[in-house]
């Protein structure tokens, strides 16, 4: 066992002090958050900026009015359909629409011109123009009033509650829970590629340099796998744990910055007026914003947190084994190409799993199943969680995670133990079988 720790924390030290590391750990919780921030600000400035699109329209269908506006100037052509997509050509225009004799209850045969292809939002919006058109021809000929369809559009915004005999009653939000699982299964997701990827590396690297060979005179090659993966494991659990530290920080800071000003200004236009009453912030006295913070109190942080450090731990010592056990069958990065893609395949599948059913039905039987699956629990669970799961699911489930990984570890140990002193040799499926039914 000393050994064992030795080992971890040369593995932890030895990475931590990395300049990489320190780079990525201060940079990233920083970085991203900027990115986006700074990708919405122009896209934001873009839209704000950007010039009417000019569609000339050929108009055979009389009864259809299009309307210039905001996003697009509709200027009616006549002539053939040949020689409009003539003057279309040598124009500067954006597109040209050509609507044919149409019937109203079936309007098919609208063609939408254009230099190159058009992104979705131009093509849907200019759908939703024919479409309101159309609607207005239908209102028409039914003789219904269009302010009394207006009056029969209604709006209905559903409280969810959850309420069972283990909970009392309180707010939900399948929003705020898909967030939450897409957030932490996707970095389940992420980083099980990097750092798994860094354990495979590492064994590469120290089997080529013959350092391995004289670290397993010392220790058994088992006990240097197992700690070369807790060792890579717990870099990435400190690595995280200081992103979550600082974008909470970050987090925290803003929201001060936001609410504080709000909340001053509120109370200086009380006390001028001289009024004497209960002094609330502008976002309290909105009830969409109430509504969305008690649902963000109503969120069960620490058991979210605890299961994530869980199950990355758990999926990372399952799939960091087998890396480890790849990177002690071959010589080279290149080498190991071949065996990938049956380590990779399961945690794709779990991360699109969680996104086509848990999404859809977080208790359906898939999300169930891949939820208990060792490969695939660690990224679907954490999807899951956020849309509250039954304790005995989540119990299962880990204990389901910890065979799983005891399992792998044992089973990439006989291919390490033979596969980390072996060099030139061309390894296959065949080879991995021999060295694991090998004996000691």
């Amino acid at each position: 066992m000393n050994k064992i720790f030795l080992i971890i924390q040369r593995e932890f030290i030895s990475r931590v002090k990395k300049k990489s590391f320190l780079i990525a750990t201060l940079l990233v919780p920083i970085l991203f958050p900027a990115i986006i921030g700074g990708l919405g600000y122009f896209f934001v400035k873009e839209k704000e900026n950007a010039s009417a699109k000019t569609l000339m329209v050929l108009n055979e269908s009389q009864s259809i009015q299009l309307t210039s506006n905001d996003n697009y100037v509709f200027t009616p052509v006549t002539g053939t359909l040949d020689q409009v997509t003539t003057a279309f050509q040598e124009s500067e225009d954006f597109g040209l629409l050509y609507i044919p004799e149409i019937d109203i209850e079936n309007p098919q045969g609208i063609v939408l011109y254009t230099k190159t292809t058009p992104g979705p939002s131009v093509v849907n919006s200019i759908e939703r123009e024919l479409e309101g058109s159309v609607k207005d021809l239908k209102l028409l000929k039914y003789n219904i009033d269009p302010e009394t369809l207006t009056k029969l559009n209604t709006s209905i915004s559903l409280d969810t509650r959850i309420s069972s005999a283990e909970e009392s009653d309180k707010s939900s939000n399948s929003g705020i829970a898909s967030t939450i699982g897409y957030v932490t299964g996707f970095l389940i997701y992420l980083f099980l590629f990097i750092y798994g990827g860094q354990v495979m590396q590492g064994v590469i690297e120290e089997k080529n340099s013959k350092i391995v060979e004289v670290i397993v005179s010392t220790v058994k090659p088992f006990h240097f796998m197992l700690g070369k993966v807790i060792g890579v494991a717990s870099v990435g659990l400190v690595q995280i744990l200081i992103w979550v530290t600082i974008m909470g920080g970050i987090y925290a800071g803003a929201a001060s910055y936001f609410v504080g000003p709000t909340t001053t200004t509120n109370i200086e236009q009380v006390a001028q007026e001289g009024e004497v009453v209960q002094v609330q912030s502008g976002l309290e006295n909105n009830p969409k914003i109430k509504k969305a913070l008690d649902e963000i109190q109503n969120i069960p942080i620490v058991s979210i947190i605890f299961t994530f450090i869980f199950y990355f731990i758990g999926g990372y010592l399952l799939y960091g084994a087998l890396f480890a056990a790849v990177g002690s069958a071959v010589d080279t990065p290149a080498d190991a190409q071949q065996f990938m893609l049956p380590i990779m395949l399961p945690i794709i599948i779990g991360f699109f799993g969680m996104s086509m059913f848990v999404f859809d039905d977080p208790n359906g039987s898939m999300s169930f199943w891949l939820s208990m699956i060792p490969f695939t629990s660690p990224i679907v669970m954490m999807g899951r969680i956020g849309f509250g799961v039954p304790l005995w699911e989540i119990l299962l489930s880990m204990t389901l995670l910890v065979g799983g990984f005891i399992f792998t570890i044992w089973l990439a140990g006989r291919i390490y133990r033979v596969g980390i002193l072996m060099h030139g040799t061309k390894v296959n499926y065949k080879v991995l079988a021999k060295w694991f039914m090998m004996k000691n």
